[in-house]
């Protein structure tokens, strides 16, 4: 298939363009920057700069591309504090929402079969049990800072499962970690909790499901080339909550405890949001991706991960002996 893989120097696009080419589909990878043409190049894809925000810019690169599929991973969530979340999040946003229309529309004129997008596992309604299924209902009222985020994300989904004769695929992905993400050594996210900047909230009983970025390729690959229409959790198999994984990774990073703060404090700071995440989210489950995908993640547990994700690094600083 000729695929268009817009955000093709993201995260997940870094894994996903390579897969694509092994596995003989013709990749046209999309980016925003000019400099970024021979790191498309070298993973074997055709090169595409255009801005995903320019809709006659997006128009033009689909109509030269004629792809049988889009794919679409754009994000701008690369960077931390909250300067970087702001911005970061601002643009995200309208990638979520009118990026998204640009991309069904061109896709459409030129008639692709198939389109499928990254969405987030964090959409699920905060009652019942901890973890949920592609059937259950959405959060009908996401507290704070979330409310934004939750509503673009809501746009993507509608739009690519609505869109016409074009068979529409939502991958809600689980947290990332692993290379090119926050979570992984050097990462900010990483660093935040080597160094017991990533306080355990509350009793930390929110539910949070990991997917390691190539886990995640992977699974988007099954999807790209048998996946039906609908929607897809891509979550390992082990969600946990944050009073479990994060004294787990702070201990892995730095051989201690992380420091803990009550929510009153987090809540003046973050907002409302981030003690909901930290207290009250809810995981996923990947029974559905699993069956129906044929797929099972390298990494079962985020355990395994970040324990492989941390050795890859000390191998890579070290050597081999």
């Amino acid at each position: 298939m000729r695929v268009f893989l817009a955000g093709a120097t993201g995260a997940v696009g870094k894994q996903l363009a390579p897969l694509l080419v092994a596995s003989g589909h013709e990749v046209h990878g999309m980016t925003r920057h000019e400099s970024k043409r021979a790191m498309l190049e070298e993973m074997g894809a055709v090169p595409v700069v255009a801005d995903a925000l320019d809709p006659d810019q997006v128009a033009r690169a689909v109509g030269l591309a004629k792809p049988d599929l889009i794919v679409h991973q754009l994000t701008a969530l690369s960077g931390w504090g909250m300067r970087a979340l702001k911005r970061g999040a601002a643009l995200t946003n309208r990638l979520r929402t009118e990026g998204t229309d640009h991309l069904v529309l061109a896709g459409r004129a030129v008639g692709v079969h198939r389109f499928v997008a990254q969405s987030n596992y964090a959409l699920y309604e905060r009652s019942g049990g901890p973890v949920k299924t592609e059937e259950d209902p959405l959060d009908p009222a996401p507290p704070g800072k979330l409310r934004d985020g939750l509503a673009a994300m809501r746009h993507l989904e509608k739009a690519v499962l609505g869109s016409g004769r074009t068979e529409g695929v939502v991958l809600r992905y689980g947290g990332f970690y692993g290379p090119g993400t926050n979570m992984a050594p050097g990462g900010e996210l990483f660093e935040m909790i080597r160094k017991r900047r990533f306080p355990l909230i509350g009793d930390g009983a929110g539910i949070w499901s990991f997917i390691h970025i190539r886990d995640a390729a992977t699974a988007t690959l099954a999807a790209i080339e048998h996946g039906n229409g609908g929607v897809y959790n891509i979550v390992d198999d082990d969600p946990a909550p944050v009073a479990e994984w994060l004294p787990y990774l702070t201990h892995l990073l730095s051989g201690k405890k992380p420091r803990r703060m009550p929510r009153f404090v987090v809540r003046l700071v973050a907002g409302e949001g981030g003690v909901v995440m930290m207290t009250d989210a809810r995981g996923a489950s990947n029974a559905k991706a699993k069956r129906e995908l044929g797929w099972r993640p390298a990494y079962p547990s985020w355990r395994q991960g970040f324990s492989a994700v941390q050795e890859e690094s000390t191998h890579q600083m070290t050597g081999p002996r």
